[in-house]
C-alpha cells in the first residue's frame, strides 16, 4: 500500500508532530553532553525499555537470523549513520542552514525508492514537482541565504548530507527487506543496535571524560527517550512498513513547520507573512505528493489489466530538525 491511511496516517502524523517538537531537547542536550554518547545512550536506553515492554505484553523476539541482521543493518544506517551525525553537526552549523540540508531526506528517499529494485519506481513529474516545491518552501521558511550556505563550516554540510543519505538508504532498505518481526520489536532492536554503535564511537573518541549528567541534560535525555525515540521512532517504523518511503519521507518537510508553529504559540517567537506562505507551500507539496502517488498507482492498475500482471507495490530561522528525533 503506497498511500497513507488509517493507522499508517496516524503514525505519520505522530512523527510529524513529535519530531517537530523535539528540537529544543536536542539543542539543550548537545550543549551540555558530548554528542555521540548523548545520541547513543538515548537510543540504547529507549530500545531496551521498549523491548522489555513489548515482550512483557506478549510479543516475541525474531526467530530467524536474517531478521536480526536486517534490523541491525537498518538501525545502524538510520541512527548511527543518520541521527548521530545530525547531532554532531549542530556544533558547526547554524540551525537555519542545517534545516536546508536535513529536509533533503525527502529528496534522497524518493531517489533511493526509485532506483533500488523492488519498489514502485515511479518517480514521475508530479512527485518531482512536489518534492521541489517542498524544498523551496523550506528554504523560504528558514530564510537561509545562498551566502550563508556557502560560508557555513564545511563539517556541518558534509555531515548533514551523509546523515540524510544514510537515513534515507536505511529507510528504503527496511522497506525492501521485510521481516517477520512486529514493528515494535523491530524498532527496539534497531534502536539497540544503532544506539550501541553510536555509543561505541563516542567511547572511542574519549567522550566519557566529558560526560557530566546535569539536570538539564537528564531532562533532555528523558524527553528524547520517551517521546523522540519510543513514541516517535516506533511510529516511524510503523508508517514506513505500511506506506511508500517517498510519502513517509515528506515528514522532513513538515517538521520545521511544527517547530515554527510551536515557537510562535508557546514561546511567542515572531513570524511573518513569509512564514505562513512558506508553510502553506510546504503542506501543499506534501498533499500534492500524496495524491500524485494515488494517481500513479491508479494508472498502473489499469495498465496491468490490459498488458499483464501488475508489478508489486512496494524563530526567523527555525531550529534544526534532526533526521530521527
Amino acid at each position: 500500500m503506497a498511500g497513507l491511511r488509517g493507522r499508517a496516517l496516524v503514525a505519520y502524523l505522530v512523527v510529524c508532530v513529535v519530531w517537530g517538537s523535539t528540537y529544543l531537547a536536542i539543542r539543550v542536550g548537545v550543549c551540555v553532553l558530548p554528542p555521540f554518547l548523548f545520541a547513543g545512550l538515548r537510543f540504547l536506553i529507549a530500545g531496551l525499555v521498549l523491548l522489555t515492554a513489548v515482550l512483557a505484553l506478549g510479543d516475541t523476539l525474531p526467530k530467524r537470523l536474517i531478521d536480526w541482521r536486517t534490523q541491525a543493518i537498518v538501525g545502524v544506517l538510520l541512527l548511527a549513520g543518520g541521527n548521530a551525525f545530525v547531532v554532531w553537526a549542530e556544533q558547526y552549523i547554524a540551525s537555519g542552514v542545517a534545516s536546508i540540508f536535513v529536509v533533503t531526506v525527502a529528496l534522497w528517499m524518493a531517489f533511493f525508492d526509485a532506483i533500488i529494485p523492488g519498489g514502485s519506481g515511479d518517480l514521475d513529474w508530479r512527485v518531482v514537482t512536489g518534492l521541489l516545491l517542498g524544498f523551496l518552501g523550506t528554504a523560504l521558511l528558514v530564510g537561509a541565504s545562498p551566502a550563508e550556505i556557502l560560508h557555513a563550516d564545511l563539517r556541518g554540510p558534509i555531515a548533514l548530507t551523509w546523515a540524510s543519505a544514510s537515513w534515507s538508504l536505511g529507510s528504503v532498505y527496511s522497506k525492501r527487506h521485510r521481516t517477520e518481526t512486529s514493528p515494535y520489536v523491530g524498532a527496539a532492536i534497531q534502536m539497540i543496535a544503532g544506539g550501541a554503535a553510536i555509543a561505541l564511537v563516542g567511547t572511542l573518541l574519549g567522550e566519557w571524560s566529558r560526560w557530566h549528567l546535569t539536570p538539564r541534560g537528564a531532562g533532555a535525555m528523558a524527553y528524547l527517550v520517551v517521546f523522540g525515540s519510543i513514541l516517535g521512532y516506533s511510529a516511524y517504523t510503523y508508517a514506513l512498513r505500511h506506506a511508500s518511503p517517498t510519502i513517509v519521507g515528506t515528514y522532513a518537510y513538515v517538521n520545521p513547520v511544527i517547530a515554527v508553529l510551536l515557537g510562535w504559540l508557546i514561546l511567542r517567537e515572531p513570524v511573518s507573512a513569509r512564514t505562513f506562505v512558506a508553510m502553506a507551500l510546504i503542506l501543499g507539496a506534501v498533499v500534492w505528493i500524496q495524491f500524485s502517488h494515488k494517481i500513479g498507482r491508479s494508472g498502473g492498475r489499469v495498465e496491468g489489466r490490459t498488458e499483464g500482471p501488475a508489478s508489486p507495490a512496494p524563530s526567523a530561522s527555525p531550529p534544526v530538525r534532526q533526521t530521527a528525533s
